[in-house]
């Protein structure tokens, strides 16, 4: 009897701690929603999110141009980063023996690693210069560049688990190697592959050094790939440093905004992908 006293003791010890370092995980995050909607919330009004940065002390100053200008950023970047990163993470699943599968993985791994503001030096040097003008362009091609080794890595994980039984079936009853390759393993996959772009997304959202280099900040309304845009993230830090206590404000507002936006991205995930999260067995 008593040794079955023990093992439950032990499995609920076991448990409790699993409850416990749950919880810890989840403080930070709670702590950080809590602190900008504390520090940010008093500033949110429908100014903010309809007129342009103003000057301080006047009034109806927003940060409309910024809102719009880190989603065209976002979408930029998106539409560079992903298709490439889920081709690359396809050949990577479908040749991990070869010898080239094993160099793009390495320089995956090494991009990953990359400190952002290098990356943005690196566009600002391919881009911006050739260019002579900082624009929305080489901002979403910095970003791009630091989406592009999450969303490899994450899709050759994804595929990696989908039963190969599965893909030699399809081949098996005359499908092409492309539809039995889309169909089926990145078909099975599909709710893992959207994880992982929306954590390369939550990534760039809040990057403001690669910004800095490319996209720069524009006070006005923008919408040429070719001039600088405004951001959220950039934004931000210009409102940070400044000395007076109105912009601080506006600068928890603003990053209320983009927590809100990476969590409101993420919840749609979760629902788009609701039920698909078992790899077929």
């Amino acid at each position: 009897m008593w040794v079955e006293a023990w093992r439950r003791a032990c499995n609920g010890a076991a448990k409790s701690a699993c409850a416990l370092a749950g919880c810890v995980a989840v403080l930070p995050m709670l702590a950080v929603l809590y602190h900008v909607v504390r520090m940010g919330g008093g500033a949110i009004d429908w100014d903010f999110f309809t007129q342009l940065p103003k000057p301080v002390f006047e009034p109806d100053s927003g940060m409309a141009n910024s809102i719009v200008g880190s989603l065209v950023l976002i979408g930029l970047a998106s539409a560079m980063g992903v298709p490439v990163g889920i081709i690359g993470g396809l050949f990577l699943a479908r040749g991990r023996g070869s010898q080239w599968a094993f160099w793009v993985r390495f320089a995956a791994d090494v991009l990953h690693g990359i400190p952002s503001i290098v990356v943005g030096v690196v566009a600002y040097e391919w881009i911006v210069v050739p260019m002579r003008s900082f624009s929305a362009f080489s901002g979403g091609v910095a970003l791009a560049l630091i989406m592009l080794p999450t969303v490899v890595r994450t899709t050759e994980e994804m595929i990696a688990m989908v039963p190969g039984t599965l893909y030699e079936a399809a081949l098996a009853l005359g499908a092409p190697d492309w539809r039995s390759t889309l169909h089926v393993l990145v078909r099975g996959a599909r709710a893992g592959i959207v994880t992982g772009i929306m954590l390369a997304v939550a990534r760039v959202a809040g990057e403001t050094a690669p910004l800095l280099f490319t996209a720069f900040n524009n006070q006005f309304w923008n919408f040429k790939l070719d001039q600088p845009i405004a951001s959220l993230p950039v934004q931000i830090f210009s409102y940070a440093v400044s000395p007076f206590d109105q912009l601080h404000e506006k600068a928890w507002a603003a990053s209320l905004v983009l927590v809100v936006i990476v969590l409101l991205a993420s919840i749609a995930t979760r629902l788009a992908t609701r039920g698909r999260h078992e790899i077929i067995q």
